[in-house]
Parts: C-alpha cells; structure tokens; sequence
C-alpha cells in the first residue's frame, strides 16, 4: 500500500509540472492514478491443462487483500475522439499447504508442505472511443481496446520450482459513460470486455468523482476484474474485486 502511495504522489508531481508546461484554455489530457486494496475470488489454474493438476491459488495464497496501482492518460483531440493508455500491474503473492497433490508444469508439489506462489497480471492497455451521444447530464462513447497481458504463475517448493509465463495480445470493446449529478459530483462508469471460445477478459468500474478544481478531481468506487483462457495448453480462470480511490488532474 505505501508502494502504491508514494506512486499516486509522484504521478501528480508529474501531473503539475506537466499542467505548468502545457497551459490551456481548454484541457485536453488527463492523467489519473489510481490505487487501493485488491481481493481475489477465484484463482484456477491447470498447466498442462491436459495433463496438470486444476487447483485454486486462493488456497495457497488467501484471498488477500494486497495493495494495486494503475495509470491512466487520456487525450481528447478533434472534439469527440480520444485515446486512453493503461498501465495496470498486478502483482500477489503467498505461501501454504495444499491439501492434496498438484501438477503444474513439469512438477509435483505434495500436499501438507509448505508452497510458494506468486501470481502476476501485468496489463497494457490502448483505447480509442468516441463520444457519439453528449447531453445536459449524460455522455457515452463506445470504442476498442488493444491490451497486451503478461501473465506469470510460480510454484516453488524446497528444490522444486516451476514458472509459466504468457504474454498475448487480446482485443476488447470499451464503453464508457458519465452522469452529471450536481455541478462538482459526476458518477462514472467504465468497461473494456469481449469474450470468445478460448476464454474471455471484463474489466469493469463505477465510481463517485468530484471535481475539485477545474483541473483536480477525487473518485471512489468499485472495480471488478473477471476473464481467463481455457485453451489445449492452459487453463487459469481469475476473478478479481478493487475498492478504487483516484486521483486526476487535467491540462
């Protein structure tokens, strides 16, 4: 949580010195950290998914929770066209006993001794979306999201020790959608998801924002993070719940 602290702070020293330099009348990027606690539901994998072992990392992890960051930037150009880059490290890790046997990999790890787990799920996110409807209260754009996950599971015990390590590319729609609730106070929705035969990926987001300034904002809400692949080589299935605080500022 300190990590993700210090991060929040030294993204919004950029922020200032970044507002001091490129000062507009009418702002066209935003940058936004956010951070805070992070739980995790469901954790399966199986690698090999023919010929491994399907287990739940929560039981050697726990459920958490463990402390995330993430960095947006946003650019709105030619009006009602934008572009979002996403930077959203994801990292957990845990020790304890699995109550039975589990192959993963090219290894066996036995039940009632201690294992090492770590998990990660690095994503690289870019979005172009359009604002096709903006009213009095509501706007609504619809894109696409091109995202790059890195993906690493990690067993270790005494000797033994087995990583897999994924890094693909997968394509997502986006839609989005603001409400004006008062003059400071807007509600905030967010969505980059697809699915597919070989598994599927929803990232999704509400929150409260309240623009303190005209060009800070303070935002709290709830994220969720589901999907997986289930393909002839691996199996891992996580689903993923964020109490989200941010903050932004826009020049």
């Amino acid at each position: 949580m300190q990590k993700a602290i210090r991060l929040m702070g030294f993204s919004a020293f950029l922020a200032v010195i970044a507002g001091t330099a490129v000062a507009q009348q009418d702002p066209k990027f935003r940058l936004e950290v956010e951070a805070g606690p992070v739980w995790q539901t469901r954790n399966d994998v199986q690698i090999p998914s023919g010929t491994g072992t399907r287990f739940s990392l929560i039981d050697i992890q726990g459920k958490g929770p463990v402390a995330y960051p993430r960095i947006y930037l946003d650019w709105q150009f030619r009006g009602r066209h934008g572009l979002r880059l996403l930077y959203a490290p994801l990292s957990i890790k845990g020790s304890g006993a699995p109550a039975s046997a589990v192959r993963f990999e090219e290894s066996l790890f036995l039940p009632g001794a201690p294992v090492e787990a770590g998990y990660r799920f690095n994503s690289y996110r870019v979005t172009y979306r359009y604002r096709f409807y903006e009213g009095p209260r509501w706007q609504w754009s619809i894109g696409a999201t091109a995202k790059v996950r890195d993906a690493h599971v990690e067993l270790r015990q005494g000797g033994i020790h087995e990583i897999n390590d994924n890094v693909g590319f997968v394509p997502l729609a986006h839609i989005d959608a603001e409400c004006r609730l008062a003059k400071r106070w807007h509600f905030v929705f967010d969505l980059d998801g697809l699915a597919a035969p070989q598994g599927r990926a929803f990232d999704a987001a509400v929150k409260l924002r309240y623009d303190w300034t005209d060009h800070w904002s303070l935002a709290a809400g709830y994220r969720t993070l589901e999907g997986g692949a289930d393909t002839d080589t691996v199996y891992t299935f996580a689903w993923l719940h964020y109490a989200a605080l941010s903050i932004a500022y826009r020049f």
